[in-house]
């Protein structure tokens, strides 16, 4: 069973280790997400510290920046770096993707994508066909921005769910929820200082089913069957998806 880990190092090497797996089981769309503020400022430096490992595979990836900015700064800054790549932009609608992928490119490593690239993302993934993607720290489906209505949800099944999460990590409070394929989603708790895995399940829990397996492994939620029908339980204090990131994260992000 994977641990939690201790530190950003520790989990790029569980995401390496996912990646691998996944890919070996034949999965072609997969997405790393390690879920901390700001993430997406350490983007070119998990990038240098990921792509090694795919070389060492003998996958040579094409590597695609969210902005022509992002792109140029890592060219720069790569230019002594150990390894060799190809660095574009996911595009525009003035500079397409599909001018940026050739028949010889193999393996498409996109870096900290947002849901303002999302359209160019699906368009990449749908262009590349059975060749790989992989998706290090994404934010494709950010609610505030692709919404909740028929257009975001013609988006989530048409591609959000054809990519395998193969590598998730968000705190809850005191909790986290975890995912390092091949194993379950996982809730860990703290207790005493201490991460323990309280459940888990085969798909993402979604909506409140966080909430709702923490309330009752804390036994905040309590289920008497001698309640009368007119006696209202107590409604739990419940922190939400969006609390403010606790220890586990800062440690992380540290």
């Amino acid at each position: 069973m994977n641990k939690l880990p201790n530190d950003i190092d520790e989990a790029l090497t569980q995401a390496i280790e996912a990646t691998k797996a996944a890919l070996q089981d034949g999965y072609s769309r997969i997405q790393i997400e390690i879920v901390i503020p700001e993430i997406e400022l350490q983007a070119q430096s998990l990038a240098a510290q990921f792509i090694p490992a795919l070389l060492e595979e003998g996958i040579q990836p094409k590597v695609f920046f969210p902005d022509t900015g992002a792109a140029a700064l890592a060219r720069r800054d790569w230019q002594e770096a150990p390894f060799k790549v190809k660095v574009e932009d996911i595009g525009t609608s003035r500079s397409p993707v599909d001018s940026k992928i050739a028949p010889e490119d193999e393996f498409f490593l996109l870096i900290a994508l947002s849901s303002v690239e999302v359209a160019q993302a699906e368009k990449l993934c749908n262009l590349a066909g059975d060749r790989p993607v992989v998706m290090l720290i994404p934010r494709l489906e950010d609610v505030s921005i692709v919404g909740i209505g028929y257009a975001a949800r013609q988006l989530r099944e048409r591609f959000l769910t054809t990519i395998e999460s193969c590598y998730y990590i968000k705190s809850f409070g005191e909790a986290a929820l975890y995912r390092c394929y091949p194993s379950p989603w996982q809730i860990w708790l703290e207790s005493n200082g201490q991460y323990k895995l309280i459940a888990e399940r085969p798909e993402k829990p979604m909506g409140d089913a966080v909430e709702i397996i923490l309330a009752e492994a804390t036994a905040t939620v309590k289920t008497d069957s001698s309640t009368s029908v007119n006696q209202t339980p107590a409604t739990p204090k419940r922190k939400g998806f969006l609390a403010e990131i606790q220890k586990f994260l800062r440690a992380l992000s540290n």
